[in-house]
């Protein structure tokens, strides 16, 4: 079912609460037990960055921060974000100012056609939050479940590369 019934439709079906911080704001929502991480961002918060590519799990595009770690929005049901801080891409930059990896990302020409670049970033940020990459080759595995249809992979492992430093949190693991 799609999580975009009509109001008549949806009002046949009981919804949850869910209360979440998005990108540092609380939110307290009412949510249909089927409507993905994905459709909520998109469709009812109107937070378009993530894109809708396989809705499998297999490309990244759609993938987001869910308590500093990156989760697939598509294969996440939004019920399971009850409790959470969610950070998409459109909540990295501190008001004008990008995030590092956001500069990096221009720096570098790490994308061609955009589509998958904000489910990189995220991912990326997620990658540096982990702290276990620390060569080009650990950051092209680690980063193997984000796809870019148009091969920007050089790039974007020179962007992550150079941003990764500025990333880290003191006391990370390296």
């Amino acid at each position: 079912m799609s999580a975009t019934l009509s109001e008549a439709t949806q009002a046949s079906y009981a919804s949850h609460p869910i209360r979440l911080t998005l990108n540092g704001q609380v939110r307290e929502l009412q949510v249909l037990p089927w409507t993905t991480l994905l459709d909520l961002l998109r469709e009812q918060l109107d937070l378009v960055g993530s894109k809708k590519g396989c809705d499998h799990g297999q490309c990244g595009a759609c993938t987001v921060l869910r308590d500093g770690k990156r989760i697939n929005a598509c294969l996440t049901l939004a019920v399971m974000c009850d409790g959470a801080e969610l950070t998409t891409v459109e909540g990295l930059a501190n008001g004008d100012e990008l995030h590092p990896m956001q500069r990096a990302f221009i720096k570098h020409d790490a994308f061609q056609c955009g589509y998958c670049t904000p489910g990189q970033i995220c991912s990326a940020v997620g990658l540096a939050n982990e702290g276990r990459a620390q060569t080009g080759g650990e950051i092209s595995e680690l980063m193997s479940g984000n796809l870019c249809r148009c091969g920007a992979y050089n790039n974007i492992r020179d962007a992550i590369e150079e941003a990764l430093p500025l990333c880290q949190q003191p006391g990370d693991a390296q």
